[in-house]
C-alpha cells in the first residue's frame, strides 16, 4: 500500500484502494501493526499476538482466530488466548530467580530482579491484561505516587530500585531452567500484576519520552504460584494485603468477584441505541479503578475517536455507580445516604448472598435495566437541579429518596417502571419526568423538615425514619404518569420469556455438540466408564445411543 504503483492498479470504487489510500496518508501515525487472521481451521499454534518482522521500523504482531477460538467467544465470550509470557525467546532473555518458599503447605514463592525495558515491553504486547487480578488499573500519572515514578525514571534512573517498591505478581505455573548460574524462569502461564500496576505502565509510559534512562532500570519482583483451581480465593488476598502505595477503597477489593467480571464482560458487548440514531454505542463499566483512563490513553489519537464514538464519556459507569442505582431500586435511600463506600459495602453483601443462587440471573436483559436505572437516575439529578421549587443542596439525598418513592408506589399497584421502554429509546419520557417532578418536590420536603431536635439534614437522611416519613407519603401523581408504568406480570414475563428461548438454544447447541463428536468419541467414552465403573446403567444407555450416531438419534 506504500508503493505508488500498487495502489494505481487498483479500482479507485474498491474498498482495498480506500484502505490501501488510507494507510498510505496515514503511514507516519502508524505506531505499530497487528495482523488478524480469521480461519475455518483448527490453529495449533499456542502464541497470540505472535511477533513478526518489523515493516519501516514499526513493529508487527499476529494473531489468529480459528474455529476454537471462534467458539470460545460465542460459548464463554473469550475474545483472549492464553497468556503465556515467554521470556526467553520473546522478550530479550530468562530471568534469574531465587527460590522463596518453604514447607509444602507455602504457595510456591520466588523472588526477582526484571529490567525496566523488559517489563515495559512485556506490557506494551499485553496491557491491562496484566492488571486484571489488580484492585486498580493505571491511574495516569496525575497522582503523587505515579509522578515520583515518572520522575525518578526521567532523573535518577540508577535510584529506582532502590526507592520502589516493585512488583508482587502471582502466575498459574511457570516454566524454570536449572544451570550454573542458578535458577532462571523462561516461561510464565497467566501472569498477573497484583501490586505495582502503577509502576508497569509508568515505565511503559516513559519507553518513548526516557528510552536511554530506561536501560538503566530494574525492578525486584515478589512472584507467587497460584493454581487456577485456589486463584479465585487467593488472589484478591494477595492484591489486598500487597497494596498500600495508592489509597484503595472498599469498593477496589471486591472488583474481582464473578459479578462485576461478569457485567464487565457484557458492558463491552451489549450495544445501545445511540441519541444521533446513526451508529450503536455501548456502556463503559469500570471494574477496576482508573481502567477508562487507560484503556482511552494507552491508544493512538485516532484510535481515540472510534473509543469515544463507541464508549462516550456520557455512558461510563463504576461500581460505586452501579450499587447507588441498585440500593435506590431496592428502595434503600437511606443506605444510599451514607455515601459511596458505605453504600458499596451493603451491595456487596447483597449480591454475594444472591449471586449463588441468582448468578444466571445477571444476563443481558438484566444489563439493559441497569442501565436504564442510570438513564433515570441522571435524567433526575437534571430534573431536580432545574426546578423551580428546588431551595439548592441535598440533590443527590433528594435524587435517590424521589426514585425510591416511585418504585414504591408502583409496587404498590403491582406496576414497575417499563425499564425496557427507556432502554429502546435510550431516554425517559414526558411521563415519567411528571412523576419525578412530584416525588422528588415532595423527598426534598421530608430532607429539609426533620423531627424536632435535628439540625444536621445530611444526617436525617441516613436515617430509616426519614425513608419511613416519605414512604407513607400519599402523593398526587399526573394522570399521565401511569402511562410510563408496566404490569409486574408483563414484565415477569419478558424475563420468562427471555429465559425459554435462552434454554432452547443451550439445548440445541447441546445436541448439535454431541453430532459434532461424532460416535467414535461416545463410545471411548462409554468403553472407558464400564472399565472404571462409574456411571449409572441409564447413563451407559445414553452412551450406547450416541455410540451408534448416525443409525440412532
Amino acid at each position: 500500500s506504500l508503493k505508488k504503483d500498487f495502489r494505481e492498479q487498483l479500482e479507485e470504487t474498491s474498498a482495498g484502494f480506500g484502505l490501501a489510500d488510507l494507510i498510505a496518508q496515514t503511514w507516519k501515525h502508524v505506531e505499530k501493526i497487528k495482523l488478524i487472521i480469521v480461519t475455518n481451521a483448527d490453529f495449533r499454534a499456542r502464541a497470540d499476538a505472535a511477533k513478526m518482522k518489523d515493516i519501516d521500523e514499526r513493529p508487527v504482531t499476529l494473531s489468529v482466530w480459528d474455529l476454537k477460538r471462534l467458539k470460545q467467544y460465542r460459548d464463554q465470550g473469550q475474545a483472549r488466548a492464553s497468556l503465556i509470557i515467554d521470556f526467553e525467546n520473546e522478550f530479550g532473555g530468562s530471568i534469574p530467580l531465587l527460590k522463596a518458599s518453604g514447607d509444602n503447605k507455602s504457595l510456591e514463592s520466588y523472588l526477582a530482579v526484571i529490567p525496566g525495558k523488559q517489563l515495559a515491553a512485556i506490557y506494551d504486547k499485553w496491557g491491562p491484561r496484566l492488571l486484571e487480578a489488580n484492585v486498580r488499573s493505571f491511574l495516569q500519572a496525575r497522582g503523587k505516587v505515579n509522578q515520583g515514578i515518572r520522575n525518578t525514571i526521567r532523573d535518577e534512573p540508577h535510584m529506582f530500585f532502590s526507592y520502589n517498591n516493585g512488583l508482587s505478581v502471582t502466575a498459574d505455573s511457570i516454566e524454570v531452567e536449572q544451570n550454573d548460574l542458578g535458577l532462571w524462569l523462561v516461561r510464565a502461564n497467566n501472569l498477573q500484576i497484583v501490586n505495582g500496576g502503577q509502576t508497569t505502565a509508568s515505565l511503559h509510559m516513559a519507553q518513548k519520552m526516557f528510552s536511554e534512562q530506561l536501560t538503566k532500570v530494574h525492578v525486584q519482583m515478589k512472584l507467587s504460584i497460584v493454581p487456577s483451581d485456589k486463584a479465585e480465593a487467593v488472589v484478591p488476598l494477595v492484591s489486598e494485603y500487597a497494596n498500600s502505595q495508592n489509597k484503595v477503597n472498599a469498593a477496589d477489593f471486591f472488583a474481582n468477584h464473578p459479578f462485576h467480571i461478569r457485567i464487565e464482560e457484557l458492558s463491552r458487548k451489549v450495544l445501545a441505541r445511540s441519541q444521533d440514531g446513526y451508529r450503536d454505542t455501548k456502556w463503559f463499566y469500570e471494574r477496576a479503578r482508573g481502567q477508562y483512563a487507560d484503556e482511552r490513553g494507552r491508544r493512538s489519537i485516532a484510535e481515540r475517536k472510534k473509543f469515544d464514538s463507541e464508549f462516550p464519556r456520557s455512558q461510563f459507569l463504576t461500581k460505586t455507580d452501579l450499587a447507588k442505582f441498585e440500593n435506590t431500586w431496592a428502595c434503600l435511600p437511606h443506605i444510599v445516604s451514607l455515601g459511596a463506600q458505605k453504600n458499596f459495602a451493603n451491595f456487596a453483601n447483597s449480591i454475594g448472598k444472591r449471586w449463588g443462587a441468582e448468578g444466571k440471573s445477571f444476563d443481558d436483559l438484566w444489563f439493559k435495566r441497569m442501565i436504564a436505572k442510570v438513564i433515570i437516575f441522571r435524567a433526575t439529578e437534571k430534573i431536580v437541579s432545574n426546578a423551580e421549587w428546588y431551595e439548592g443542596g441535598y440533590r443527590a439525598n433528594i435524587v435517590t429518596y424521589a426514585i425510591s418513592k416511585l418504585v414504591h408506589d408502583a409496587k404498590e399497584q403491582e406496576k414497575v417502571i417499563d425499564l425496557d421502554a427507556i432502554w429502546r429509546i435510550q431516554d425517559i419520557s414526558k411521563e415519567l419526568i411528571s412523576g419525578l417532578l412530584v416525588a422528588a418536590a415532595e423527598a426534598q420536603d421530608v430532607i429539609t423538615n426533620p423531627p424536632e431536635g435535628v439540625r444536621n439534614f445530611s444526617e436525617w437522611a441516613k436515617k430509616q425514619a426519614c425513608w419511613k416519613w416519605l414512604e407513607e407519603r400519599n402523593l398526587n401523581y399526573p394522570d399521565n404518569f401511569d402511562d410510563s408504568l408496566l404490569a409486574s406480570d408483563l414484565a415477569n414475563a419478558a424475563v420468562e420469556d427471555l429465559r425459554a428461548e435462552q434454554a432452547i438454544q443451550m439445548s440445541v447447541e447441546a445436541e448439535l455438540d454431541v453430532h459434532r463428536l461424532g460416535a467414535a468419541v461416545w463410545a471411548s467414552a462409554r468403553n472407558w466408564a464400564r472399565d472404571h465403573g462409574l456411571l449409572s446403567p441409564r447413563e451407559i444407555g445414553i452412551l450406547e445411543v450416541c455410540s451408534a450416531i448416525p443409525k440412532k438419534l
